[in-house]
């Protein structure tokens, strides 16, 4: 059985694979569709779970041990991500679904292998941990406001229509059940020590399960795939030109703060990545007609993770560490 860092080390291959393995099975047996649709939810809840112990909720005051450090985070994930998305989205087409979907993923940030790339790349690691519940508790707070500032009627589809209370609630449910059930976790692990090896547990699944999540969504979309896969190109640049500007913000900030090289590669880990698999619930919770959102967020998070290859090669050049 592989362990852990080879798991996160091939992950990129192991979720294509997982896709291609789930569009062959739903274009050879279409039937599976309402099967793979039912078992998906379940699985998020679990996928959600596991990543959301890996996160310290019960830590938040941690967070603020480095003002700069986190100002930048904060300053860049929830003011100039934001602005910088809000720019982006006006070029895309006047379709409701695209843009929804595109706000949806690029709003918020990660929370899970954001940690996982920064210590791959030699990053502020601490930094990165205590840093990671704000963010989530922030983005939670933050993404209805930027919804309700940024996601426009088009063509008579209206997007915070189609994100009523009513439709989302069992997707809100699929996210938020899993954080209350982490916080609870988290308290019992560390009350006692030896509790630590669960959470290591549930950190080894993450990988497996993501592979689980978009084989289920492959499976169960492949239909709606083919017929969205015109719409779904032109996504694919801005996502690649989100990568560069999010490095790009990452410099800025570092150097405005005079931020350590670690610490600069961290930012640009922590705006480059985003919380595809915590918004997903929430897209696939709409309603007829919006399906393209959903299938968004999947194209980012490949996108991303391709991205996140070139960062591990790219950012130690654009922020050496000091000679030893």
């Amino acid at each position: 059985m592989p362990d852990r860092a080879t798991l996160e080390r091939l992950q990129v291959w192991i979720y294509l694979a997982a896709i291609g393995v789930g569009l062959a099975v739903g274009h050879r047996w279409p039937g599976v569709g309402p099967a793979f649709e039912a078992a998906l939810w379940p699985v998020l809840a679990v996928l959600l779970y596991a990543t959301f112990v890996q996160v310290p909720l019960l830590h938040l005051r941690d967070a603020f041990a480095d003002h700069r450090f986190v100002a930048a985070v904060l300053g860049g994930n929830f003011v100039l991500v934001p602005l910088a998305v809000w720019a982006a989205v006006q070029a895309l087409p006047a379709d409701p679904a695209l843009r929804l979907g595109v706000l949806l993923v690029l709003l918020v940030p990660c929370t899970d292998w954001f940690v996982t790339f920064c210590a791959l790349g030699r990053g502020h690691l601490p930094g990165a941990i205590a840093v990671t519940p704000l963010n989530l508790l922030l983005q939670l707070l933050l993404l209805p406001l930027y919804l309700w500032a940024m996601a426009t009627p088009a063509e008579g589809a209206d997007p915070l229509a189609a994100l009523s209370l009513p439709v989302l609630a069992p997707a809100l449910a699929i996210v938020l059940v899993p954080l209350a059930a982490a916080a609870v976790s988290e308290r019992w692990i560390e009350a006692a020590p030896a509790r630590e090896v669960w959470r290591e547990r549930l950190a080894w699944s993450a990988v497996p399960l993501l592979a689980l999540v978009v084989l289920l969504i492959a499976g169960a979309q492949v239909g709606t795939l083919a017929a969205l896969l015109p719409r779904l190109a032109g996504v694919v640049p801005l996502f690649v030109a989100y990568l560069l500007v999010a490095a790009g913000l990452a410099w800025a900030l570092a150097k405005t703060l005079r931020l350590r090289a670690d610490q600069a590669r961290t930012l640009a880990y922590s705006l480059g990545t985003r919380n595809s698999f915590v918004v997903l619930p929430l897209a696939l919770a709409l309603p007829a007609g919006w399906e393209l959102a959903a299938m968004v967020i999947v194209v980012q998070s490949l996108v991303e993770l391709l991205g996140m290859l070139a960062y591990l090669s790219w950012l130690p050049r654009l922020f050496p560490l000091p000679a030893r």
